[in-house]
């Protein structure tokens, strides 16, 4: 199993990465918001969650952490940058500064953990159009801290899923991640 030991997610990007560029059955799934981003529910199991994103045009997740989980997002339609950050020192109220991004094609698989620092997530800037990426989690969870780039300041954020499984939630929340 992926998630055990010291193996843990040594394959997990090649699988992702392989899913998709060879398959397609994910686009019922892809529900798409024009006010947010949105977070899709595929499954989730004690050990992992999985999720597809949507993101239109100027559309990007607030800069964020992932509670100590291993992150991996394969872009399955579009291209997807992801701008990261240096983690904000303990205490500290000062802006956030990029330290750097990274643009990803379909098929390409990008890794964090919050001892990589923090990250957004979003459709290039002067991109047309949205993508739509593939997150797996290695464990669930339910909040993470989200940061103001201007000031650094932290806000805990509840997480929700705009749809199950392909069925749009009646609160149609959006979530972070």
């Amino acid at each position: 199993d992926e998630f055990d030991g010291s193996a843990r997610g040594g394959r997990i990007a090649e699988l992702l990465g392989g899913y998709a560029r060879a398959h397609g059955d994910w686009r019922p799934l892809a529900l798409f918001s024009e006010l947010h981003y949105t977070r899709n529910l595929v499954a989730l199991e004690e050990r992992f969650e999985l999720m597809i994103l949507c993101w239109g045009p100027g559309q990007a997740s607030p800069i964020h952490n992932h509670e100590g989980q291993d992150c991996w997002m394969a872009v399955l339609d579009g291209e997807i940058e992801e701008v990261r950050y240096p983690l904000p020192s303990a205490g500290g109220s000062a802006p956030l500064h990029p330290r750097g991004s990274q643009r990803f094609s379909p098929g390409q698989v990008a890794f964090i953990r919050d001892e990589m620092g923090l990250h957004l997530v979003r459709p290039p800037l002067a991109a047309a159009s949205g993508g739509v990426t593939l997150h797996l989690y290695a464990s669930p969870y339910d909040e993470c801290n989200c940061y103001c780039p201007d000031t650094g300041r932290v806000t805990r954020k509840k997480l929700g899923h705009y749809s199950v499984r392909g069925r749009i939630l009646t609160s149609g929340t959006a979530g972070t991640r």
